[in-house]
């Protein structure tokens, strides 16, 4: 027998391997993926194309049973976008089994079969299995309409698909909830930095609210802070129906001060259909968290995350991370609060230590020259000789200038510590510091007549400061300083730079003389609607008060934000 022309079976591949080979590519393709929709669309169509089904769909299920992703090909956008919800397990969808598959030769003749939606398509042969994992089911595979009906090869093929999908929406949940968890703890320490930084309280509260919101994916967050005649009250709101919510009183014995006393949070399926909310605009919405703000077994208020009706409902853990959140911000708290009454504390001491050096010293020494004086205006009307009473007021005006001197160290104390430090110092102590928050330095230029000032301590530049505090008088400096802070601050909270300038100039003499402040970087640029003013409603005051100028905006580059700040010298 001539085999010179005979194929062999390895000339060509067999449609078993070429099934085979797609089905292995499929359980990849999830297995190396985590953006869960993207590759479900990819899996749903490979499902068809390996079962030869005209449909194909995936549903995959919340904690609550509920569709939160349905993924489908074989169906035309036009058609998809009447079909307002994905199927739920009722009807023939219902008695698909937690294990094996159920195969239908024509589904609508199932005694389950309820018909389908309106514009859903007509389907006959189909076959679903159970998405899962050990015993956790996750969602649903369906397939319909193979010419022929489906096979037990067919069956083979959706269990070992479902398995492999099943991993993936596992791996793909587990990657989500490490993601939210990690963005917590991030939103946890920035809060954390503010509030030890010294940021305002209202303003650290606020961001507690809003950065909240955004990490739980909710629609309004409130925080119920203890106000007068101790009720719990929402005293800051973020989000949809914030105006309605804000001020609300909570009753006594409702579900926020049941978790601000018990330190338990707790998750509600839907605040519109529960008959005990009193608070008559949280009706309006569905899903609900409340984690306690405790430290130390002391609860200072309550964090409350509301969706709107008809979301996704709060899982366990978003409680878990949510009340480590509002734990780290109760604690951050309260040590600023602490760290706020120690500096009140060393102010009334520092205020005591003046009110006795005035008394010891200056008080004392006024009152030692009254007595000079008036033993002046006794010998006087005794008709003493001038010389002598010369010699004692003599005395009494030396005393009266040691007197002026005492009091203007004292005065001189009350300022703040910079005051004796040059401005070219303090502005360069304001730029090193900035470096924390930033994660980087920012970069500084000085000058003074156009000319740059070196970071070195030439004789040059120790001249080029010390002209710069001749011009700039002590109140314009402290304005200039308070400038610099406030921009490189906001630049830290706000702008997610890679690169902050900073450039003060100083030109001229008197009233003709001028001094400019920029702040520049590379950032986001402002955003469409800020919800806060009050930094750069300061700077302007600044401005205002030495007739002066104040603009933000966006930077000559075309990027991110450019801060200017310009007064005449005093």
């Amino acid at each position: 027998m001539n085999l010179a022309n005979q194929g062999t079976p390895h000339d060509e591949a067999r449609p078993e391997d070429t099934g085979l080979t797609d089905l292995l590519d499929a359980v990849l393709a999830l297995a190396a993926d985590l953006d869960l929709p993207s590759v479900l669309q990819r899996f749903v169509q490979t499902c068809a194309d390996l079962t030869g089904a005209a449909y194909a769909a995936i549903n995959v299920l919340g904690t609550r049973g509920e569709s939160t992703t349905f993924v489908q090909a074989g169906v035309s956008e036009a058609v998809a976008r009447l079909l307002e919800h994905g199927p739920h397990a009722v009807g023939v969808l219902g008695q698909i089994p937690a294990t094996g598959a159920l195969r239908l030769d024509d589904l609508t003749q199932h005694p389950a079969y309820l018909g389908f939606p309106p514009n859903h398509p007509p389907m006959g042969s189909f076959i679903g299995a159970s998405v899962r994992v050990s015993h956790q089911v996750f969602g649903h595979l369906y397939l319909a309409d193979k010419p022929g009906g489906f096979t037990e090869a067919d069956e083979a093929v959706v269990l070992g698909l479902a398995a492999a999908a099943g991993v993936a929406v596992h791996n793909a949940q587990l990657y989500a909830e490490a993601a939210r968890r990690e963005h917590w703890l991030r939103a946890g320490q920035e809060i954390t930095t503010m509030l030890l930084s010294g940021l305002d309280e209202e303003e650290a509260l606020s961001h507690i609210a809003a950065t909240a919101r955004e990490v739980a994916g909710a629609d309004a967050a409130a925080l119920a802070l203890p106000g007068v005649g101790g009720e719990l009250v929402l005293e800051l709101v973020d989000g949809h129906a914030s105006d309605s919510l804000l001020g609300a009183i909570m009753p006594r014995d409702g579900r926020s001060w049941a978790v601000m006393d018990e330190g338990r949070g707790l998750l509600v399926p839907s605040l519109s259909q529960s008959r005990v909310v009193r608070v008559v605009p949280m009706r309006a919405f569905g899903p609900a968290l409340f984690a306690p703000l405790q430290t130390a077994g002391h609860g200072i208020g309550v964090l409350i995350l509301m969706r709107k009706v008809g979301a996704a409902p709060f899982t366990s853990a978003d409680l878990d991370t949510a009340e480590s959140f509002a734990a780290q911000a109760a604690l951050a708290f309260v040590l600023a609060e602490a760290r706020h009454a120690q500096d009140i504390a060393a102010l009334l001491d520092e205020r005591e230590r003046i009110a006795r050096d005035l008394h010891d010293l200056a008080i004392q020494q006024l009152f030692a020259t009254g007595m000079q004086l008036e033993t002046v205006r006794r010998r006087a009307a005794r008709g003493v000789d001038a010389t002598e009473l010369t010699s004692i007021v003599e005395d009494a005006l030396d005393n009266v200038d040691g007197s002026v001197r005492q009091i203007r160290s004292i005065v001189h104390a009350l300022r703040d510590p910079d005051a004796a430090t040059s401005l070219v110092e303090r502005l360069r102590r304001e730029a090193s510091l900035a470096r924390t928050g930033l994660g980087f330095a920012p970069s500084f230029v000085i000058e003074l007549d156009g000319r740059a000032l070196e970071q070195g301590t030439s004789d040059a530049d120790v001249v080029a400061a010390d002209l710069i505090d001749e011009r700039v008088s002590a109140d314009l400096a402290d304005d200039v300083v308070a400038v610099v802070r406030e921009g490189l601050a906001n630049a830290a909270r706000h702008a997610r730079a890679s690169s902050v300038a900073v450039s003060i100039s100083v030109r001229g003499t008197g009233a003709t003389g001028t001094i400019l402040v920029e702040v520049a970087d590379d950032g986001t640029g402002l955003p469409a609607e800020r919800e806060r003013h009050s930094g750069t409603h300061n700077l302007a005051a600044r401005a205002r008060q030495h007739a002066g100028t104040f603009s933000i905006g966006v930077a000559p580059s075309g990027r991110g934000t450019l801060l200017s700040w310009q007064a005449p010298l005093d």
